[in-house]
């Protein structure tokens, strides 16, 4: 007897299984992308869509009612006005995809620069500017900072209190890039007091960041004193947000940026084309690159001309700030997309009893989180007093927390957790910061301008909402 074997024909349900399997090894035409995207964004996945859109609009309005709005003074201008807005944004980020809210960002961000002026003006002797008493306190909230991280095991947290520790009782002499140093440190041990009281403590973030943002009101106005400001005269500090890179620099920025947007995105996709994977339309991905390139290429022409008033003195080139925000979204965007911890932070942030059962630290990802917000609160405060010259009681009040939390969510990151790339809050702040300038330009009242950016904040959490719904109603 001879044994055979039957080789399954197409008709069976083996061959239709493996088959149906295909789909997901087969790359997309420019049709197949195009359709499959429109079905995402009418399934509710709108991402960062509707702010591109409407930065358009008011780009349009904006130019079309004032001649100065495209000027290249007023375009690095506004490149300037909201770097400080959308590094806070960035780091806010995380915490909104873990569904939490930080307060107390805003005033955190004040308490960093008060810390950086005081070691800067006093020559690094903060015992002498603080006073004994409040630079005790000082040291004991750094050493509580270091305690809590150990016990949670967020190293980072330990070392960069512990640095600020050293700085503060070492009396280690007054420099600008030590001056920063301190500051983003003193925001890390001020992100490992909040995240330790919401992720171990248990105490509602809205709860916990609402006091704190009272607290820290209160230490700046101890460390700088009622109607006292600190001038900052370093040349280092003032050039991080007012200082620019030559033409050479300016150019070199460009090429790197577009060359490494293009090197990770072509090596994403050809790899996936490699592993038989689903991927877009290689033409698809060299358009993206190309509208890149000519969009970095022209905003960078225009920045290395002279835009100076005055025929003695020559301004050129790509401000300082822009590598800044952009060595950070990079960082940040590598973190989120392409490491386990972001992948937690996700997790987490869309069913945090699911994250745990899977074996995610879900406490240690809460507490680190806030640490990562009031870091980059901690640079903020950097550019912005490095705009403003100086830091006064008011420094990181009034509108900054609003406007952070609003450059985030106008961007697409959703208040509800789960939701949201670093990009958006680059997105959101240019959004602000277009609305802000332009209202200026065109004379309008504080009013005007308050009641303009709340709707648009109102309209972006309006979108987000629906968005989740259609989306909930497409998964049923």
């Amino acid at each position: 007897m001879t044994n055979t074997t039957e080789t399954p024909s197409q008709d069976t349900p083996a061959a239709g299984a493996i088959s149906d399997f295909g789909i997901d090894t087969t790359s997309q035409s420019t049709g197949e992308a195009v359709r499959d995207y429109w079905a995402r964004v009418r399934g509710g996945e709108l991402g960062s869509l509707p702010a591109l859109l409407g930065l358009i609009v008011l780009l349009i309005v904006f130019s079309s009612l004032s001649d100065t709005f495209f000027t290249l003074g007023n375009l690095a201008n506004l490149l300037q006005q909201g770097a400080s807005i959308t590094i806070i944004a960035m780091g806010l980020v995380f915490v909104l995809l873990l569904g939490e809210i930080d307060l107390s960002a805003g005033t955190a961000s004040g308490v960093t620069a008060s810390v950086m002026a005081l070691d800067l003006i006093n020559g690094g002797n903060l015992l002498g500017g603080m006073g004994d008493g409040v630079f005790y306190v000082f040291c004991g909230w750094l050493i509580l900072a270091i305690v809590l991280s150990v016990l949670m095991r967020v190293w980072v947290g330990a070392a960069m209190s512990l640095i600020a520790l050293l700085i503060a009782v070492l009396g280690v002499p007054a420099n600008a890039w030590i001056g920063m140093l301190l500051a983003v440190c003193v925001g890390t041990s001020i992100g490992c007091i909040t995240g330790y009281l919401v992720a171990k403590v248990g105490i509602p973030s809205f709860v916990v960041t609402l006091a704190l943002f009272l607290v820290w009101s209160g230490v700046v106005l101890q460390f700088i004193g009622q109607g006292g400001t600190l001038g900052l005269r370093d040349d280092t500090i003032f050039n991080v947000a007012n200082g620019n890179l030559n033409s050479a620099g300016s150019w070199a920025l460009c090429v790197l940026a577009v060359g490494g947007y293009a090197a990770v995105l072509l090596n994403r996709h050809f790899t996936r084309l490699r592993k038989g994977l689903v991927a877009q339309p290689t033409a698809l991905v060299l358009a993206k690159i190309g509208c890149l390139a000519l969009l970095a290429a022209v905003v960078t022409f225009a920045l290395t001309q002279n835009r100076s008033p005055s025929d003695l003195v020559v301004i050129a080139g790509v401000p300082y700030v822009v590598p800044l925000v952009l060595v950070l979204l990079v960082i940040g965007t590598f973190v989120l997309d392409r490491t386990s911890y972001g992948r937690h932070i996700y997790a987490v942030g869309g069913n945090k009893e699911a994250a745990r059962r899977a074996g995610v630290n879900v406490e240690k990802i809460r507490m680190s989180v806030f640490l990562i917000a009031s870091s980059a609160a901690a640079i903020g405060a950097i550019v912005y007093s490095s705009k403003v010259g100086s830091v006064d009681p008011n420094a990181g009040g009034g509108n900054t927390l609003l406007m952070s939390v609003g450059a985030a969510v106008i961007g697409g990151t959703s208040l509800f957790g789960g939701k949201g790339r670093l990009r958006d809050a680059v997105i959101g702040g240019a959004v602000l910061a277009v609305i802000a300038n332009g209202m200026g330009l065109l004379k309008q009242p504080a009013a005007v301008v308050f009641m303009v950016t709340g709707l648009v904040l109102l309209l972006a959490a309006s979108v987000d909402a629906l968005s989740r719904r259609r989306a909930a109603t497409a998964v049923r």
